[in-house]
């Protein structure tokens, strides 16, 4: 079992940094001959976030092509400025990767709570 501090800690990490990449696109929403990033997370974290398929109908997870956490360019139709960012799509992400870093928040609160509890009952 992987220790879960650390794991909510990369996790939380990882969100920061993807919430600068997407921040980024947003303000050069308008720039010519810019070029969206964003942060694969498939891997990032490791086998640790991997769900298990239990059962033969499950849903496979999709092999991870560059899960390394770095930043890929993304590969989209460009605008006529041949720029590449769509707003509603980067205020999407932006929402997704704020809830996931809100749940990592309540989920490490949560683990330190239960350490406060464990004290006080010892």
């Amino acid at each position: 079992m992987p220790d879960v501090m650390n794991l909510l800690e990369r996790l939380l990490h990882q969100t920061a940094v993807r919430h600068r990449v997407l921040a980024s696109n947003i303000a050069n929403v308008d720039t010519p001959n810019y070029r969206a990033k964003d942060i694969v997370f498939s891997g990032v974290l490791g086998e640790e976030m991997r769900i298990a398929a239990t059962d033969p109908k499950h849903i496979q997870p999709a092999a991870s092509s560059s899960g390394n956490g770095s930043v890929t360019n993304e590969e989209s139709q460009l605008w006529a400025d041949k720029n590449n960012v769509e707003l509603d799509q980067e205020v999407a992400k932006m929402t997704q990767n704020a809830m996931l870093f809100e749940a990592g928040v309540t989920l490490l609160k949560r683990r330190i709570q239960m350490f406060k509890n464990a004290l006080k009952t010892s």
